[in-house]
């Protein structure tokens, strides 16, 4: 489980494939001191497990079902990457509960430059769009973020300076891809709903 707000960003150091999935190494400052070999740990979203510790920070392994649901399949070394360490009991709970699960990958539709900020644009899938609610939780890139206004096409997001300069965001482009996780409570919600009729 993790909180959506970022600790730091690392770079992709290599890649390589390992039958049908890939192994990853990652840089980073921070994000590896405290961890263990299978602490998970948030990958632009994506719950994934540390698998060794190398000189420059960790290897991770992205099994078929990830490369599916996610962006990784088009990993390539020097992508920027937001890094999240698992929420413990001790932790301040900043954003909303983000499992890691992503649901889909969405694109980038539009970038607005604000006065004091961004507007993002995001496509999002029809099977999904019954979740997403102005001022409601959504997780972009392991990032936790409120949905501004929702469209035929998608929704948007408004990134503050400090979201820019810690996040992997300031380096999207109109066409990148992004991993994208629901707001699970909305999962619950639809489910017990389901239920009552």
């Amino acid at each position: 489980m993790f909180t959506g707000l970022v600790e730091e960003t690392g770079r992709v150091v290599s890649v390589e494939n390992a039958g049908e999935g890939k192994r990853i190494e990652l840089t980073a400052d921070q994000a590896f001191e405290d961890s263990e070999i299978g602490d998970s740990i948030s990958v632009s979203g994506a719950c994934l497990t540390v698998e060794e510790f190398t000189e420059a920070g960790a290897e991770i392994f992205l099994a078929e079902e990830t490369l599916d649901r996610t962006w990784f399949s088009g990993l390539e070394e020097g992508n920027k990457v937001n890094l999240e360490q698992s929420l413990t009991p001790q932790d301040r709970m900043g954003g909303h509960y983000v499992q890691g699960h992503v649901d889909d990958i969405s694109e980038v539709n539009g970038i607005e430059e604000l006065e004091e900020g961004w507007n993002f644009h995001f496509s999002m899938p029809e099977e999904f769009k019954h979740y997403i609610v102005e001022k409601g939780f959504i997780t972009v890139e392991g990032i936790s973020l409120t949905v501004t206004e929702i469209d035929e096409e998608g929704f948007w997001i408004t990134v503050i300076p400090e979201t820019w300069e810690k996040t992997n965001l300031s380096e999207k482009s109109i066409g990148d891809l992004v991993n994208v996780e629901i707001d699970v409570m909305a999962k619950y919600a639809e489910k017990i709903s389901r239920y009552q009729k």
